[in-house]
């Protein structure tokens, strides 16, 4: 076995045909190196080559940062090279009403599908994998079933959902796909006021189109889906892939503390009213309550705050921040946002303040396929690839799956767990490895 065959998480066999005088004697030039029987794994040259090209799209040269926000130009762009790449290997391919980008092989099957999906749009100055390898790694898989001739018993379907970053607040493509919009979900807004049904007219769409792209239940055997893993885990622990086993839940509350401005020299310590006292004294519980009410998968984050009046001499008479709250398990989230909710009014009462919220978003956890996982770690254990079983900490286009099919999902290392930055990437012979993994398990599902 050659000596870096597991580091590519392929398997090789020798074949022996003829030595290699009867190589000389027959007048063939072929090699030593042609006796042995090539992987079925993929091209990973095309890969970075595909890689390396859609992150051009949407690059900004003075920050390097990648915008292809949702039904944007760039975006469009996007999807336009999508298709065009599936028209070079001749694969079946649309673009549905809700934006999504789906190729297929195997169309004439009668047998449900098996998807492999995510997505090429991005935040505002992304990197070049968040979402997008997942994609051109199941368009890679679309092309190896094409070369190798793989006889199918179930078509193969590469989804690239749209809008999964939520610029319109949500997770349009495969919301649309799994039945989850209404007609009202097109008047949702951007944070420039900027409105869904109007943009994708801009971009000469039928709005209304994607309440057509529901797919039923019954035509989905199985979900695929690879993806960064946007956290320092695996790149610490040195591993080539995750398998996900449960995605996070999560809620977004929007959280105000109303006290009373007032002089800074003026006004004495035990007599303010100070709404910027009460989320310092919040965040500092935080840990408390993550200890008390959480597990060792909980995660809160405080990510933006505005005090005001905001001048230097002035006692903060309000102050409005974000709460974004993740656990796996829903009863934790429970538990949790009742704690939560116990402490702001703690602190509220002592301190001589009012207390607000409004929940802004909320996002149940859901668990990976057991069979799907088991199958996954099985064609890990093949390829000889180092790998871990473990929690999605963010939320991700198969979660929005699950609500009508069996999903499992493959991460790759983040480095340095970098990610939504240029700074974001991935080792090729990490993306090798999950790539492989990723077309060995949908092969299996589609052939067996």
């Amino acid at each position: 076995m050659p000596a870096n065959s597991a580091d590519r998480g392929v398997s090789w066999r020798i074949i022996v045909r003829f030595s290699l005088d009867e190589f000389q004697l027959f007048g063939d030039d072929r090699n030593m190196q042609d006796t042995l029987e090539r992987p079925t794994g993929v091209d990973l040259e095309r890969l970075k080559h595909d890689i390396l090209e859609l992150g051009q799209i949407g690059r900004n040269p003075e920050d390097r940062g990648i915008y292809r926000m949702a039904f944007t130009e760039a975006d469009m762009a996007a999807k336009k090279w999508l298709q065009d790449r599936l028209d070079d290997f001749d694969i079946e391919n649309k673009m549905d009403g809700a934006g999504n980008v789906i190729g297929v092989v195997g169309s004439d099957l009668e047998e449900p599908s098996v998807i492999v999906g995510s997505h090429t749009d991005t935040v505002p100055k992304a990197g070049m994998l968040d979402g997008a390898l997942g994609v051109l790694c199941g368009l890679e898989c679309l092309r190896r079933l094409k070369e190798e001739g793989v006889e199918l018993k179930r078509p193969v379907e590469m989804i690239s959902f749209s809008d999964e970053e939520g610029r319109f607040g949500g997770m349009l493509g495969s919301e649309a796909f799994c039945g989850m919009i209404s007609p009202e979900s097109l008047h949702a807004t951007d944070l420039d006021g900027v409105i869904l049904r109007d943009e994708m007219e801009r971009r000469g769409m039928n709005p209304i189109g994607a309440l057509d792209a529901r797919r039923p239940s019954s035509s989905i055997e199985a979900y695929y889906e690879l993806h960064i893993e946007q956290g320092p885990v695996l790149d610490t622990a040195k591993e080539s892939v995750g398998i996900v086993e449960n995605i996070t839940g999560l809620f977004k509350w929007l959280v105000r503390f109303l006290g009373e401005a007032n002089h800074a020299g003026t006004t004495p310590m035990d007599m303010r009213h100070d709404a910027f006292g009460g989320l310092a004294e919040f965040a500092n519980e935080l840990p408390r309550i993550l200890e008390e009410n959480g597990s060792e998968v909980s995660r809160a984050t405080i990510g933006k705050a505005q005090i005001l009046p905001g001048a230097p001499n002035t006692v903060p008479g309000e102050v409005e921040f974000s709460l974004d709250v993740r656990d796996t398990n829903p009863e934790i989230l429970y538990e949790l946002r009742h704690a939560l909710r116990k402490a702001l009014s703690a602190i509220a009462r002592r301190r001589g303040l009012m207390m607000e919220f409004e929940e802004q978003s909320q996002i149940r956890p859901v668990q990976c396929s057991d069979l799907l996982v088991d199958r996954m770690e099985a064609q890990a254990r093949k390829l000889d690839l180092s790998y871990r079983r473990m929690p999605s900490g963010a939320a991700h286009d198969a979660q929005i799956v699950a609500q009508i099919a069996p999903i499992v999902m493959i991460f790759v290392p983040s480095r340095d767990g970098q990610s939504h930055t240029p700074a974001e990437w991935t080792d090729w012979t990490d993306i090798e490895a999950g790539a492989n993994l990723l077309y060995q398990s949908v092969r299996e599902a589609a052939t067996t």
